[in-house]
């Protein structure tokens, strides 16, 4: 069992990174959605506000406990979150409460913060509360995957999208529910897992700006498109490891330089959607929440590097 002090830790850490993911999901499922589905506009607004009150609680809790390498890393906030999500309320007109963004941005390891039994219990709690809410989002979007498969209703997010942030969803659930029962990773097994989701959701992310950009921006199609060809090749080799754990640092190596590569070009990307130099059918907050999960990533593949197995 891991000791109440990592489970305190990681558990803040893991949800003050996905309950933003989640928070963003339903903006851009809102978003997507015609007149006709009001029922459904209106759900992923009542998501948005239940993950957006789930992180405003995690913040609170996790000043002074969370470490120095996940409050620097640019998982939770970047420099262009805040500009990201006032442009994309201004496009969208869906309410986005950039003081949480602030919220987050000041979290300080500087003073440290003792964990008690207390600080114990209500992540516990805080834990219960998320699968909940995450469960709830995965209900959501599969019913909305089979629907729009179905052809009984349209969105302007592609059904590969929608599956995408569903599995998502379920990692989240995953991880929250074996932190819950405070288990010990198996560290091979575990490795090989999250370079093959990971990689999976590098090369998606590649294909959609690649499908998002304007037909005349050649360069950056070309761009998205090779680095989506890459991340398939990763995701195979991530998925042989398995059969041969010795590959493990080489793979490890090359999904680290290709994720940085891809945070860097998702970066300039929304740079280029928040001052208008690019042409594309991407909110400005999507990307920044693509770079964000390519910097969440970063983080644990330099952990990895760091595990002798």
């Amino acid at each position: 069992m891991i000791s109440n002090s990592e489970f305190v830790r990681q558990s803040l850490e893991l949800n003050l990174f996905f309950m933003r993911i989640a928070k963003e999901h339903s903006i851009f499922l809102e978003a997507g959605f015609t007149e006709r589905d009001q029922l459904f506009i209106e759900q992923a607004e009542m998501l948005k506000n239940m993950f957006s009150q789930l992180l405003v609680e995690t913040i609170r809790i996790s000043e002074g406990i969370i470490s120095p390498e996940v409050t620097n890393s640019g998982e939770l906030v970047t420099d262009l979150t805040l500009d990201s999500e006032r442009k994309t309320e201004f496009y969208t007109s869906i309410c986005i409460d950039s003081n949480i963004t602030r919220m987050e941005a000041g979290l300080s390891t500087a003073s440290p913060r003792p964990i008690t039994m207390r600080t114990v219990r209500m992540v516990e709690d805080l834990n219960n509360r998320a699968i909940m809410a995450a469960q709830q989002i995965a209900s959501f979007k599969s019913n909305l995957l089979q629907n729009v498969l179905s052809c009984r209703m349209f969105t302007t997010n592609y059904p590969l999208l929608i599956d995408h942030i569903l599995r998502e969803a379920k990692f989240y659930l995953r991880m929250l529910r074996k932190l819950q029962k405070k288990e010990e990773f198996d560290i091979a097994r575990e490795v090989v897992y999250q370079e093959t989701f990971w990689n999976k959701i590098m090369a998606e992310h590649s294909k959609f700006i690649r499908g998002l950009l304007d037909p005349t921006e050649e360069k950056l199609f070309d761009t998205a498109n090779d680095f989506g060809k890459k991340f398939d090749e990763l995701t195979e080799e991530a998925k042989n490891l398995s059969k041969n754990l010795g590959l493990l640092p080489s793979v490890t190596d090359k999904s680290l330089i290709n994720t940085v590569g891809i945070r860097d070009f998702k970066k300039q990307g929304t740079e280029g959607l928040i001052q208008c130099t690019i042409r594309s059918i991407a909110f400005p907050l999507l990307g920044d929440h693509v770079v964000r999960e390519a910097n969440h990533y970063i983080r644990i593949l330099k952990g990895f590097k760091k595990i002798n197995i």
